[in-house]
């Protein structure tokens, strides 16, 4: 019997009571404090509620608390360095192993998705040279393949259908055989047309900010923009990743504001270590989500000029 599906993202994972039979999990970091109640409040109450029920979790995610699991050999954890994305991460040597689960608990990103198709296929890729595209989705390094744009756009485009992700899964697993998949995946995907437009649209908000006292060897600029109130004047919403790839290509590090949220982000290989620099225990460490009410500390902890500061404000 087929494993059953669940996906989640870090900050918001089910109870372990309601996850059937044995359980791995694919791709799912180990919550930081940013995520409003961390570790200790999200990831370790379902890593204990599921007890003997885990199998194994794998992920790729840098944090802290790594570190307290070393001695367990169902946690295969190491650093985004170390591993770009989690699919390259599952061998069939490891599907071996740990053997037969009843549920995969994945994240819900083409990453995740793709995670749990090769644990499905026994750690065999769904198709040639799906491991490089997760990579090059999840590092934004590298130009991924046309079938994975096609998958990753209709996941951006619904990134909470779970009907969708589940379709995703399905045809992965099934190493892409099942044509008329194709169709409800190139659906989703040509919706995010409208989303990118409005993307764009509030690009035109940022507003970059030059550093001549870098911090961060790195970080030269910043690019930022609020998004608050301009967002309520489109009936679609916009993409945060497309947002902040932008920013990204118009200053050092790009800064994306949305209600009380701030998040960062740099380039993979730029050096510019975002956990480090904020105290924060896990993540990925060029992109973080933190509160808004740490915006000055943030822009100061940049190198930004107070005088650029105050205007911000």
């Amino acid at each position: 019997m087929r494993a059953q599906l669940a996906f989640v993202t870090p900050r918001k994972l089910p109870k372990a009571a309601s996850i059937h039979g044995r359980v791995v999990v694919l791709d799912v970091a180990f919550a930081s404090e940013a995520s409003g109640g961390g570790f200790e409040k999200i990831t370790k109450p379902f890593i204990d509620g599921l007890g003997v029920r885990l199998a194994a979790w794998v992920d790729h995610h840098d944090h802290a608390m790594h570190a307290q699991y070393n001695h367990d050999p169902r946690f295969v954890l190491t650093t985004k360095a170390e591993h770009g994305a989690c699919p390259e991460m599952i061998s069939e040597e490891l599907c071996a192993r740990v053997g037969l689960v009843d549920t995969i608990v994945c994240h819900t990103d083409f990453d995740g998705l793709c995670s749990a198709a090769k644990w499905l296929r026994e750690g065999r890729e769904p198709y040639p040279g799906a491991d490089n595209d997760a990579r090059a989705i999840d590092t934004r390094l590298g130009t991924p393949s046309a079938i994975a744009r096609r998958f990753d756009r209709a996941i951006r485009a619904r990134p909470r259908d779970t009907g969708l992700l589940g379709i995703v899964v399905r045809h992965l697993a099934a190493g892409l055989a099942e044509k008329s998949l194709w169709v409800p995946i190139d659906e989703a995907g040509a919706e995010l047309h409208a989303i990118e437009r409005v993307t764009m649209d509030l690009a035109r908000g940022y507003r970059r900010i030059d550093i001549a006292k870098p911090c961060l060897p790195a970080c030269t600029s910043v690019a930022f923009v609020d998004v608050t109130e301009p967002r309520k004047m489109y009936s679609t919403r916009y993409d945060k990743t497309m947002l902040l790839l932008i920013g990204q290509e118009r200053a050092s590090v790009a800064i994306v504001i949305d209600g009380d949220t701030m998040t960062l982000a740099a380039p993979f290989d730029s050096n510019i270590h975002f956990l480090e620099l904020l105290g924060l225990s896990g993540g990925m460490p060029t992109l973080v989500s933190v509160q808004k009410s740490r915006l000055v500390e943030v822009l100061m902890r940049l190198g930004v000029p107070r005088s650029e500061i105050d205007g911000i404000g």
